[in-house]
């Protein structure tokens, strides 16, 4: 049975964890054996589990990142722990997800995988893989990383460095250590992200496009009858946010601007996914929730939503979007990364980035539309081109799982000899050559799905 080992910062929590493990149940629905090793979030996994470090390792990895930058350097012991463990189970495949996190170091971790011949899929979910210090540019405005990063502008943020700014060097390692192995296939989740790869170090890279996808069997409209009682939603137009945590990078100061412009008795804002602090803090007239990690609720919502607003300031691919849309909600968007991807004219509206009042009329502009119309509209969208089931089957038949090429060196030995005939019928030695001729050759490790 052939095997396929993730490697990511969660094992089915949050977006990435999320993905990876429904990877992992179409690679075992194909029949291969599937492993997650993962950092600190966890939840129930259908894949064997390899937990990488523990809490105090996880905290001392983040406090010498605060100190010095050097986010993913550290981890060493539990690290070479975890090599030891991947060489007993002998994957056919590695899928790198997100190795940062405070978990991993990705040091040692390429240095094995530049000295083992097995092949690499790296599904890029934000920009780090590219960057000398930040996961998101885009809001920074900052295109240090397609030169060199220096004097990072976003040093104080995820993975925050309090004192140090070794963005430069980061830079510099990543450069080295991620163009260092051969058969590696990287997998941006977006057509922005894949330009992004193109304009960084990693232009040559073997690069293919695969969009996330969702369980569209759980995202589909439902009934939302007891959410409308429970809320006294009787006649209101609701406006929906989800964001797990919520930032100004998230829309969380655009929400609040947004509130301002729309009638209280026409619209009510349901902001999900809000710490305590942020609840006791709203505005009148806004309900804020708590993450849900009931996917059964969450579907209620986006049913109940006469729009999904979603003002990101920097995003690959939400899978927000995806969900919303699937439960037969149109989505408002900033055009922002990968976010307007997702959306067509029939699903929603892409707005410039900041624009509220641009916001407020295109949410107008979809209430203004017949709901069966759009709810139609929306699910057949999604159920065409979100199905996780279609979108990660495409990882085996675009062969990035079941055949990748890989280099295979090899050395030729030619020695040629020159001989002259001579009256009495005898050969006379004229010269001899001895060369050598080094190589490699593409070869593809295949693996029947």
């Amino acid at each position: 049975m052939p095997i396929i080992l993730h490697i990511n910062s969660s094992i089915n929590y949050g977006s990435t964890g999320k993905i990876a493990e429904q990877i992992g149940l179409r690679a075992m629905q194909q029949g291969w054996e599937s492993y997650i090793a993962h950092g600190r979030y966890i939840n129930p996994s259908a894949s064997k589990a390899i937990q990488v470090g523990g809490k105090w390792d996880w905290w001392y990895h983040a406090f010498m990142t605060r100190l010095t930058d050097g986010h993913g350097l550290f981890s060493k012991c539990a690290t070479r722990k975890f090599i030891k463990q991947v060489a007993k189970i002998k994957p056919d495949i590695i899928h790198l997800h997100n190795i940062h996190g405070y978990y991993l170091n990705y040091k040692l971790l390429f240095k094995y995988l530049k000295s083992v011949n097995v092949p690499v899929v790296w599904t890029l979910h934000d920009c780090w893989t590219m960057t000398g210090h930040c996961s998101h540019f885009a809001n920074a405005k900052c295109y240090r990383w397609q030169t060199a990063c220096f004097d990072c502008p976003q040093k104080k943020e995820y993975p925050t460095s309090l004192v140090l700014d070794r963005s430069r060097k980061n830079y510099i390692e990543k450069k080295i250590l991620f163009s260092s192995v051969d058969n590696l296939t990287l997998v941006p989740v977006s057509a922005w992200l894949a330009g992004v790869v193109k304009d960084s170090f990693l232009k040559d890279a073997n690069v293919s496009v695969i969009r996330n996808g969702i369980d569209v069997q759980m995202f589909t409209p439902c009934d939302t009858t007891s959410l409308v009682e429970q809320y006294d939603l009787h006649g209101k137009r609701v406006i929906l946010g989800v964001a797990s945590p919520w930032s100004d990078k998230k829309g969380w100061s655009d929400f609040l601007q947004l509130h301002t412009k729309l009638s209280n008795e026409k619209y009510q804002v349901i902001l999900i996914g809000l710490s305590e602090a942020q609840k006791s803090h709203l505005p009148k007239g806004i309900v804020g929730l708590c993450r849900t990690n009931s996917t059964a609720e969450l579907a209620a919502w986006y049913s109940l939503a006469d729009a999904f607003v979603n003002m990101t300031y920097e995003d690959s691919y939400p899978t927000t979007n995806l969900e919303a849309i699937s439960c037969g909600t149109p989505v408002v968007t900033y055009r922002t990364g990968g976010s307007p991807e997702s959306v067509t004219p029939n699903t929603g509206r892409v707005v410039e980035q900041g624009d509220i009042d641009g916001i407020v009329e295109a949410i107008e502009d979809l209430c203004s539309v017949d709901r069966d119309i759009l709810r139609d509209n929306c699910r057949s969208y999604a159920v065409e081109n979100f199905d996780s089931n279609d979108n990660y089957k495409m990882y085996f038949e675009r062969s990035l799982l079941s055949m990748i090429s890989f280099k295979v060196p090899f050395t030729i030995s030619l020695s040629i000899t020159i001989f002259c005939p001579v009256s009495s019928g005898a050969l006379k030695l004229i010269s001899s050559i001895s060369f050598s001729i080094k190589s490699s050759l593409i070869l593809s490790h295949s693996v029947s799905t």
